[in-house]
């Protein structure tokens, strides 16, 4: 195997008593010009985003350079891709996954009608929605359903899996119908966990009527879209979860504080609960959530 320049350079003895360092960087076959270079480093600039990189990358290892260089810009660094690509490389960061896809549809599934345009939602419990999103730890990935009634923005269940099949989905879905009856119509979107018979047909036995998104119409399911992004940026993102234990109480911090303490200005600043229940409810501790994997 040959050797690389650098490690050619390397076996240079500057000491050595036979061979003049002339010679030795001519049987090595390299330039004596480039045995005696000293390169001249990064640039205080560039040292101070590599800082800058390496701290956030603890928070967000999934960042690769577009990410990254999206971060910065706001921060006041006039940067481009490729040069915090070249950073990366040089640090030996690289995003440790692509963001998985949530919501594949299986084409042997029955797509049923988007039920809610035009309907005005009133009330607790007249329709639910559904949604699938994914939590990065470290070196992977979970994945979180979440049921929420669209009126009040209550949080119902959550349930964690680190596989995609249907049968957390419907876990979640039977444990709250147990606990809170049943709504007029659930909404979700097309994924295969979704359209499958065993969580089809829990929502028929029940009597709700089903609703799809149209595909790739994430505006359908809005409400449930709203919440992914609040939990993930005043949860997931600032605490950078190693494990799922981690995350489940996170998790319930955050939901319990979401559902029994944020107002919603939607909501005539009632919080979830209060809009839910249709009163306040004082002394109440929070939620009991199922979050096993």
């Amino acid at each position: 195997m040959s050797l690389s320049p650098a490690r050619r350079k390397q076996l240079v003895e500057p000491d050595h008593g036979q061979l003049s360092i002339a010679r030795q960087c001519q049987l090595l076959s390299i330039q004596r010009s480039a045995y005696y270079y000293q390169p001249f480093g990064e640039s205080s600039q560039n040292l101070e985003l590599m800082r800058l990189i390496h701290e956030q990358y603890l928070e967000t290892p999934w960042y690769g350079a577009r990410q990254m260089t999206r971060h910065l810009r706001p921060e006041g660094h006039t940067v481009n891709r490729k040069r915090i690509g070249r950073l990366m490389q040089s640090m030996g960061l690289s995003a440790i996954y692509q963001k998985p896809n949530t919501s594949k549809p299986h084409p042997q599934h029955k797509i049923y009608p988007y039920l809610l345009r035009d309907l005005r939602i009133a009330r607790p419990n007249q329709v639910w929605c559904a949604d699938i999103s994914y939590i990065p730890v470290r070196r992977d990935f979970l994945y979180l359903v979440a049921i929420m009634d669209w009126t009040s923005r209550k949080v119902l269940s959550l349930r964690l899996s680190n596989t995609m099949d249907a049968d957390f989905c419907v876990a979640a879905l039977e444990k709250t119908l147990h606990r809170y009856g049943t709504p007029e119509i659930f909404n979700t979107d097309q994924g295969s966990q979704f359209t499958s018979d065993a969580f089809t047909t829990a929502l028929k036995d029940a009597g709700i009527r089903i609703s799809m998104d149209g595909k790739g119409r994430w505006m359908d399911n809005v409400m449930i879209e709203r919440l992914w992004r609040s939990l993930k940026y005043e949860c997931i993102y600032l605490h950078a979860f190693e494990t799922g234990s981690e995350v489940r109480q996170g998790l319930k911090r955050w939901i319990g504080f979401y559902n029994t303490k944020r107002p919603h200005s939607s909501l005539d600043d009632k919080t979830p609960d209060e809009a839910y229940w249709q009163k306040p409810r004082p002394g109440y501790a929070g939620m009991a959530l199922s979050l096993a994997a």
